[in-house]
């Protein structure tokens, strides 16, 4: 039974065929799912879509490119949404300096925000960090955000920086890119990750692994996630299964 613990299976991508992509996920021993609402568009619809499936979870928050259009109400909403029973983390947030789309200093006034909620909520966090590692770890430490821990979403940065997340209650998920031949440090990183604080994504429909790189991701892929895990670990599929939904369960209360 494998856990996907962010995919984005409300995008625009899966209108023709959602049902049937969650489907083929599920037949194909996907059990539980978190999918992650981001913006003033996508919250709603994550909230319809595990209102629909049982084995369907929800995160919602703001991305960081999307920080410059969050507004005080918005923040307001999201501490409202997060009493939902299916909701069982803030996400995903943090701060995105590759694209850049919102100012740097908004994207972090953001994400300091964001942080302070889940901590009044008591609930974890779901972390997008693109080339802000530093400025990631400093805030998180700031904010003393290991009080309530959360997960480093697609992780890519180096072990210094894992161990720095781990140290900080974090637990450190990965998706697609470890089936890259090319990806080495990721590869590197998973191997050194404690078991017990593991997860595994699919981020669909974005990183997409292989063999189907260069098409849609789906949510149903995250056996292909698994299985290179367990390759690099070292361990069955199964255990690998295992350990990452029970992190699941234990992370975000399912």
């Amino acid at each position: 039974m494998f856990t996907d613990t962010h995919t984005h299976m409300d995008s625009k991508s899966f209108n023709e065929d959602c049902h049937e992509a969650l489907m083929r996920a599920y037949d194909n021993g996907v059990t539980r799912i978190i999918n992650v609402g981001f913006n003033r568009e996508t919250i709603p619809s994550t909230l319809k879509l595990c209102a629909d499936y049982d084995f369907v979870y929800a995160a919602v928050g703001w991305h960081p490119q999307d920080a410059k259009d969050m507004t005080a109400a918005d923040l307001e909403e999201l501490e409202q949404l997060c009493k939902l029973p299916k909701v069982v983390a803030i996400g995903e947030i943090g701060l995105d300096y590759y694209w850049d789309t919102s100012p740097k200093d908004v994207q972090q006034r953001v994400f300091r925000e964001q942080i302070r909620l889940a901590k009044r909520l008591s609930m974890p966090i779901v972390i997008h960090n693109r080339e802000a590692h530093q400025d990631i770890l400093t805030i998180l430490r700031e904010e003393n955000a290991a009080e309530v821990g959360g997960v480093m979403h697609c992780f890519s940065g180096s072990w210094e920086t894992a161990k720095a997340c781990l140290d900080m209650n974090f637990h450190i998920s990965f998706g697609g890119p470890i089936t890259f031949k090319n990806a080495v440090q990721p590869k590197e990183v998973l191997a050194r990750v404690p078991l017990h604080r593991l997860l595994i994504e699919t981020d669909a429909p974005y990183l997409t692994p292989h063999p189907y790189r260069g098409k849609r991701n789906e949510t149903g892929y995250v056996k292909l996630v698994a299985e290179a895990a367990a390759e690099i670990k070292g361990i069955s599929v199964e255990e690998l299964a295992r350990a990452t939904t029970q992190n699941a369960i234990f992370l975000f209360g399912l």
